[in-house]
């Protein structure tokens, strides 16, 4: 399977560089697999595209401000460092991070708030950084640290972003990425849909930096996913179960979520709670254990997020769906519109 099978020509103008407001206002591409029909509709329309007894599974990890902006000692030179997760296990206050800027093993780093790290370990794949003894960093990345956008938001953060780039249903901090299918929800909108019968509930997946890291190897099967930290908790592994049995569906807001049910899948069915590490790596070919619909923006084209909506619903029509998606000039990437996919 090839890497340009998943490539498509997109004007750079239609990348969301601001959210739309209020959040359930954005456009949703409505891509009904059973009759290859594409329907425009409205997110806050969501309601009546489902049914009753459907379950709609989100993420509710919290992005962190885990960008934070220091100079090297005793050079000055300025260096960016981006916050990914603590090591299990260490007897030390050791993060595993990613630096923008030169730095050796031993170097001191002058953050906010005049905190000074330590670079323990510094190679192609990051490095890792010593923090001082109680210091609490994600508190600490809390108060310091920058929200750290997508690289194709062409912008600085602002503000506005701390609360924007979060969904609804944020209550887990350890992401350095949001799960973007569902920043368009508001609690209005949730009321509507329980108010019809359409359960919610929640998975954990911090996304990490490989949300955004290319596929470099032109078969993609040789590809690797970063590892990422998921729980599924054993309320939802039973709303799920429940689900299936009333037959409704279960309708994933997300890659993030579509991957923590499917890890979790791999351990048999019915679903058990657990959690643990995924690099789960979902591209066509993949018979979905446990999704049956998804929400979801529009990916990058030759990411693995667009290989695994190509996965749900196949590749030409997915190709098909984003070609008409453009023409109709709907919004792409993390602030961008979304598409449900039946």
């Amino acid at each position: 399977m090839r890497l340009e099978d998943f490539d498509y020509p997109l004007d750079e103008s239609l990348i969301a560089q601001h959210p739309i407001e209020p959040r359930d206002q954005a456009r949703l591409l409505v891509v009904e697999r059973s009759t290859g029909s594409l329907g425009h509709h409205r997110f806050d329309e969501l309601p009546a595209l489902l049914r009753p007894h459907d379950l709609l599974v989100v993420n509710n990890t919290r992005v962190i401000p885990a960008r934070l902006h220091g100079r090297k000692r005793p050079s000055g030179g300025k260096i960016e460092l981006l916050l990914i997760r603590p090591v299990a296990g260490a007897q030390k206050n050791l993060w595993q991070t990613l630096i923008k800027g030169t730095v050796r093993v031993g170097q001191q780093l002058e953050l906010p708030d005049a905190v000074i790290a330590t670079v323990e370990r510094a190679d192609e794949n990051g490095a890792l950084v010593l923090f001082p003894p109680g210091l609490e960093v994600p508190a600490y990345a809390e108060k310091a640290g920058v929200i750290p956008l997508p690289p194709y938001i062409r912008r600085a953060p602002n503000d506005a972003d701390r609360h924007r780039y979060q969904t609804v249903f944020a209550s887990r901090p350890g992401a350095v990425a949001a799960p973007t299918a569902g920043l368009h929800f508001t609690e209005p909108l949730l009321r509507a849909l329980q108010e019809k019968n359409i359960r919610t509930a929640s998975v954990t997946l911090h996304v990490g930096p490989g949300t955004f890291k290319p596929v470099a190897c032109d078969d993609i099967r040789r590809h690797e996913m970063d590892p990422e930290w998921f729980e599924l908790p054993a309320d939802t592994a039973r709303l799920v179960r429940e689900t299936r049995t009333a037959g409704g569906r279960i309708i994933a807001v997300g890659s993030t979520s579509v991957r923590v049910l499917e890890t979790a899948a791999q351990k048999g069915l019915p679903l058990q709670a657990g959690s643990g590490e995924t690099a789960l790596f979902i591209y066509p070919g993949y018979r979905f254990a446990v999704v049956d619909t998804m929400l979801t923006n529009f990916h990058l084209p030759k990411s693995t997020l667009f290989m695994l909506v190509c996965a749900l619903a196949g590749r030409e029509y997915m190709l098909e769906a984003y070609r008409v998606g453009a023409a109709e000039k709907y919004r792409f990437y993390s602030y961008g519109d979304a598409m449900l996919i039946l």
